[in-house]
């Protein structure tokens, strides 16, 4: 388990992650832009992906991870496709996709 713990890959793979956690929370986080913050979104749940196949691997479950990974990509699509679609909605009602004037056009 130790030999497994001090992989350089392994550590490679963890600073990946958390690389696409903070491009993923900075796209949420700062952009107006409705897409960029889909964008965000996606980067988020690779960052979990990652993690989960990491964490399999580390404790040897990766059937486990396997599985859960499969259902965390069937939930992402439905997510993300039910997501754009509001997000076409809003931008043929309103003409833009900045979240100021959304939110400012009561």
């Amino acid at each position: 388990m130790t030999a497994i713990a001090s992989s350089p890959a392994l550590w490679v793979m963890f600073a990946v992650t958390a690389a696409l956690v903070t491009a993923g929370l900075y796209c949420m986080l700062v952009s107006r832009n409705l897409i960029r913050v889909l964008i965000g979104v996606e980067l988020l749940i690779k960052a979990v992906t990652i993690l989960l196949v990491l964490f399999g691997f580390i404790t040897g479950r990766s059937a486990l991870a396997q599985s859960l990974v499969i259902t965390l990509i069937v939930i992402e699509v439905f997510f993300i496709t039910i997501a754009c679609g509001v997000v076409l909605s809003l931008y043929r009602h309103t003409q833009t996709l900045d979240t100021k004037s959304l939110t400012d056009s009561n």
